[in-house]
């Protein structure tokens, strides 16, 4: 007689792909919300279900075993999964349901009242996103609709440009070049930007490469968009970003100066290609109304949280 597979725990499966994701049981843990040691521990649990160990600690942080690799995209297969099989039937017993997710200081506030003012039978929720969750999110029908900045992947996807959002250079407050009125690519030409692992990340925010062909200035290595505030704050780097995201908000000495010949970055609603949701159209027509660049200039980034 064959031996019984083991009955997986799906949540300790999804704390095994985040320590495989951050390569750090520390970084998991802050972003699963929960201590360092519980995380260790869940993920002994996981390794006595499967019989394998699945991760080594090692003086940078964590390694997958062979066996981890090996788990490692079947795990996340079953996710996906199990993410689907709940949306699908949610769906079929909430027909009127829609989930909105958004990145930082992307407004959505607008459109979702006028939605729910619209189809007041409705259930209408809206999460915020990390800077790369918006595809993930949506392949895996966590989200329904994500409202963010590009680049963004749209194969598999439908993306309709909202607005655009100049760009803006972040620097120390006693930078040499704090207190301009603009500043251009020439200006930087030898600014460290940081990097990220995200080529097209990369290619996006450090306009890289230049004009020319001339490749961006290398700087320090981050695992999240975040990171750089305070490498920027401590005068090690410089940083493009949306002026959506208003620098006053991401860093006490840190200031933003607009940049000149450079293209605007797009804020974009991306649906699953092929979704026939009733309530998609009418969030694009609220979103194409009411979440205009217009709302950047007026700080609505600021408004009031939904319940």
């Amino acid at each position: 007689m064959s031996e019984s597979a083991p009955d997986l725990d799906l949540r300790l499966v999804r704390y095994f792909t985040v320590v495989a994701e951050h390569r750090h049981f520390g970084r998991a843990a802050e972003a699963l919300h929960i201590t360092q040691p519980s995380l260790s521990r869940q993920i002994r649990s996981l390794e006595r279900q499967l019989g394998v160990r699945l991760l080594d600690r090692t003086p940078q942080g964590a390694r997958l075993t062979e066996a981890g690799e090996v788990f490692l995209p079947r795990a996340k297969a079953l996710l996906r999964s199990s993410a689907q099989a709940a949306a699908v039937t949610r769906a079929a017993a909430h027909p009127s349901r829609i989930t909105i997710g958004h990145t930082l200081n992307v407004p959505v506030v607008p459109a979702v009242r006028e939605l729910r003012h619209r189809h007041p039978d409705a259930d209408v929720r809206v999460v915020q996103l990390a800077w790369n969750e918006p595809r993930p999110a949506l392949l895996e029908r966590r989200v329904d609709v994500a409202v963010c900045r590009l680049p963004l992947r749209d194969d598999g996807l439908r993306v309709t440009i909202l607005y655009d959002e100049p760009r803006v250079l972040l620097v120390a407050r006693d930078h040499r070049l704090a207190g301009r009125e603009h500043v251009t690519l020439d200006d930087i030409s030898d600014e460290a930007l940081p990097r990220m692992r995200d080529t097209a990340w990369n290619a996006y925010w450090r306009i890289d490469p230049r004009p020319g062909g001339v490749p961006a200035p290398d700087g320090p290595l981050v695992e999240a968009p975040e990171e750089k505030f305070e490498l920027i704050a401590a005068g090690q780097a410089v940083a493009i970003v949306s002026a959506g995201l208003r620098a006053e908000t991401l860093h006490p000495d840190v200031t933003g100066i607009p940049m000149h010949g450079v293209d605007p970055s797009q804020v974009v609603l991306a649906t699953r290609a092929g979704d026939d949701n009733r309530l998609l159209a009418p969030l694009l027509e609220a979103a194409r109304t009411h979440l205009t660049s217009s709302l950047v200039a007026a700080g609505v980034a600021g408004e009031a949280p939904l319940p």
